[in-house]
């Protein structure tokens, strides 16, 4: 489980794509610092998908993905020199600043509009049709793992804003118009929902 709250971003170094004998696509991502007692085993979210580390040297860390996460996630089109948002796993006792973040991508939106305010940065994005129930206004969403507020849905586009901060420390200070984002709905309205 995870909060949204990035801690940093890291760089993607090699991507190994499937092959007849072995079915997984393998990803090794340089954490920097936010490798540091990280474990083989462990759980970390990635552009807000929760992936395992299968192996780790020094401050690079692999993750294997199989074809459910290429599908629902952008993380099969990252390249090499790809910037990823970085979020180690909730420990039990930690603080709960965002929401609760599962890791567990529901889609792929596309950013339309980028609207540069002096304090703020506010995106617009269109999210597949069958998640816009689960986005309410003043909601919660996890876009590339990070928690934000929407401030605005009409159909199948919603809008968050960014203050400064986060664009410096996230993978949004390279994003563009046209760009895909993971988007992680709020677990709460999918059970309301449900």
């Amino acid at each position: 489980m995870f909060t949204g709250i990035v801690e940093g971003i890291g760089k993607v170094k090699k991507i190994s794509k499937a092959t007849k004998n072995r079915s997984a696509i393998h990803m090794t991502v340089d954490l920097g610092k936010h490798g540091k007692g990280l474990k083989t085993g462990q759980s970390v979210a990635l552009n807000g998908v929760c992936l395992t580390v299968t192996k780790l040297s020094k401050t690079e860390c692999s993750f294997e993905m199989i074809d459910e996460t290429t599908k629902k996630t952008d993380l099969g089109n990252l390249k090499p020199g790809g910037i990823v948002n970085i979020e180690r796993s909730l420990k039990a006792g930690d603080r709960l600043e965002g929401h609760f973040v599962l890791g567990h991508v529901d889609g792929v939106g596309i950013i339309k509009k980028i609207l540069k305010k002096p304090k703020e940065v506010q995106i617009w994005f269109e999210v597949p049709k069958i998640l816009s129930k689960y986005i309410v206004k003043k909601g919660s969403i996890a876009m590339d793992g990070i928690s934000l507020t929407v401030v605005d849905i009409k159909n199948n586009l919603a809008s968050v804003c960014l203050i400064p901060h986060t664009i410096e420390v996230t993978n949004f200070k390279t994003k563009k118009i046209g760009d895909k984002v993971n988007i992680e709905t709020d677990i709460l309205g999918k059970y309301i929902l449900k």
